[in-house]
């Protein structure tokens, strides 16, 4: 096994045809079968995704087994080819709105789940009732949201098809609020400029008020606070005490 990948917790390997997501123990048995079950719901669709192939024990640690798809991240493209910005960004934002068009009845709730992070952040009792009651009055939809849409997911096959991964966090639900969360991430990674970029896209392809996305930053961003990452809480606790949007 080739290991190509290393972050918190994870592990990621490549095994000839096949990629190996090898968890430690702060992983629970019940989160790496979600996360194949996901997979495997969102297999049924019409998008290209890496078909699971198992999950076993490997060398002692629950792994995650699927298909090894040769290409390039999105991400790494945009890095070599920053005049391409504009082109990728559009192929991103489309690559989402199809996303967002597939219906998979089985997957979880993003609302339930967003519900339950906002309890379980560390605002104020007031600012987790304004959340709670902001994201109750947002269109009931049941679109695929993918929870962590951004362009290092996208892996770019040598005749340019795209294979959206990592489908842990996957839900349904109001597919405005997936693209708020990657405005998010782009604001933490620092790119303003693609973050403003993106959000403008997004709207105008899918005819959404932009006023619309911004009243859903302060519930992701109060989601997202749960993580715990101190670099992250003086940003996140930013967006999530707005209270009026110009």
């Amino acid at each position: 096994m080739e290991l190509i990948h290393t972050s918190t917790g994870k592990k990621l390997y490549r095994d000839g045809n096949r990629l190996i997501k090898s968890f430690d123990s702060s992983y629970s048995k019940a989160g790496i079968l979600n996360e194949a079950l996901n997979m495997a719901r969102v297999e049924e669709t019409s998008l290209n995704i890496p078909k699971v192939l198992g999950v076993e024990v490997v060398e002692g640690k629950w792994s995650l087994i699927w298909e090894y798809v040769d290409g390039e991240t999105l991400e790494d493209l945009m890095k070599k080819h920053p005049e391409k910005t504009d082109e990728y960004l559009n192929f991103f934002v489309d690559l989402q709105v199809q996303m967002s068009a597939e219906k998979v009845p089985l997957l979880g709730h993003l609302r339930d789940k967003m519900h339950a992070k906002i309890s379980a952040s560390a605002f104020p009792a007031t600012v987790r009732y304004d959340l709670h009651v902001r994201l109750d009055g947002l269109p009931r939809h049941k679109k695929l949201c993918h929870g962590d849409f951004q362009p290092s997911n996208i892996v770019i096959t040598k005749d340019g098809t795209p294979y959206i991964i990592d489908w842990s966090h996957a839900t349904q639900g109001n597919g405005s609020a997936d693209a708020a969360r990657t405005y998010l991430i782009f604001k933490l990674q620092g790119k303003d400029e693609i973050a403003e970029k993106y959000l403008k896209l997004y709207c105008a392809k899918t005819d959404t008020a932009l006023q619309y996305v911004q009243r859903v930053l302060p519930i992701v961003a109060a989601s997202q606070s749960v993580k715990k990452k101190p670099e992250e809480q003086e940003f996140l606790s930013k967006w999530v005490n707005v209270c009026d949007w110009q």
